[in-house]
């Protein structure tokens, strides 16, 4: 058995030579270090697992952005600062709202890049798959800080609608322009990578928020200075706070889901389960776990029950190869069995990955 927490894998987590399989032979109890639900550090009976990457899978390390972050941090930091004493000396609440959010903003692109830094720490014989989830857990806390800002925004807003204070207009329409401006330059730094990364789509909602906001204060300023209601400076505030609220909300609900081992939204595991079917020589499958190793990996385990005999490492190969162009899943571990279907599986074949319908959200 290997030590807790730790799959028998070679330098640099590649799968190391099994001299049982070697030879022909079965492959004996394997400590996968994972839990799954059976009890930590359970042992296998099989014909054979191996990792269907053999040797060439990775650990799917996320794209660097740290440039991006640079930048983004940088103009931010300042701005916060020039939004800050402008609110201050204007009077408006809406740049003062706005500067704080910016400020929590900053915070959370500082958060972010922390996660994608340690999803790029090596592995370890007890952290064998690194700090990636690290990038969850920035995902995570960025929601519930984006959440807490708009909250606050919004409270406010609602205190002023009662007595609105007098404002500058015209210096809430320059600052807010320029904070129009950085803010979507940052977000576009970000949008290359925020479609197939949580992490990176916090950072990029954080920025596109701030746009929004900066845009609203815009135009509020412009209304105040035309028409002399106050009132719409607050009301603008609040209204951005509740249309941001509803686009975060999704990234917490993403994040809590992908931080308790849930699958994916962009994978179907009833499509994943058909997959492997339709696999040649592939009688039944059970205890299929799929879950996201970071904000950008996601692995598989699975045993293959095949009364034929272990297929040999090309249909492994290829296998690993299909799931990652279908289902973009770049860390699968196939466990061939050769009993038959009859014969029932040891382990929680009723998991809702395994085929019970999932009604939780």
């Amino acid at each position: 058995m290997d030590p807790p927490g730790q799959h028998p894998h070679g330098p640099h987590g590649h799968p190391a030579q099994d001299p049982a399989l070697a030879r022909g032979g079965r492959h004996d109890g394997h400590d996968d270090g994972r839990d799954d639900g059976h009890g930590r550090g359970h042992r296998h009976g099989h014909d054979g697992h191996r990792h269907a990457g053999l040797g060439r899978h990775s650990h799917g390390a996320p794209q660097r952005f740290d440039r991006a972050f640079v930048i983004g941090i940088g103009l931010n930091a300042v701005f916060v600062a020039v939004e800050a004493v402008a609110g201050w000396i204007s009077g408006s609440l809406a740049l003062l709202a706005d500067a704080g959010h910016n400020l929590g903003d900053v915070l959370a692109l500082a958060l972010a890049w922390a996660g994608m830094w340690a999803a790029r720490l090596p592995t370890s014989r007890r952290r064998t798959y690194g700090w990636r989830r690290g990038t969850i857990l920035a995902a995570l806390i960025n929601a519930v800080m984006l959440l807490a800002a708009l909250g606050a925004m919004a409270w406010e807003a609602v205190g002023r609608l009662s007595a609105p204070p007098p404002v500058d207009a015209g210096m809430m329409v320059g600052v807010a322009s320029i904070g129009i401006a950085i803010n979507a330059m940052t977000a576009w730094l970000f949008a290359s990578g925020q479609r197939d990364d949580l992490n990176l789509r916090g950072a990029y909602l954080h920025m596109v928020a701030d746009a929004a906001v900066s845009a609203g204060v815009v135009v509020g300023g412009l209304l105040v200075w035309r028409t002399g209601w106050l009132w719409l400076d607050p009301l603008i505030g609040l209204a951005i706070a509740g249309i941001v609220g509803v686009g975060t909300t999704s990234l917490l609900r993403e994040s809590l889901r992908l931080a308790m081992d849930a699958v994916p939204d962009s994978i179907d595991p009833d499509a994943v389960r058909r997959h492997l079917l339709a696999l040649p020589g592939v009688d039944s499958l059970h205890d299929l776990h799929i879950w996201a190793l970071s904000t950008s990996g996601v692995a598989l385990t699975a045993h293959l029950v095949m009364p034929g005999g272990h297929p040999g490492d090309t249909f492994l190969m290829q296998a690993s190869t299909a799931l990652r162009a279908a289902f973009r899943i770049d860390h699968a571990t196939l466990q061939i069995e050769t009993g038959t279907a009859e014969t029932g599986c040891p382990q929680d074949c009723g998991n809702g990955s395994a085929g019970t319908p999932d009604s939780s959200a």
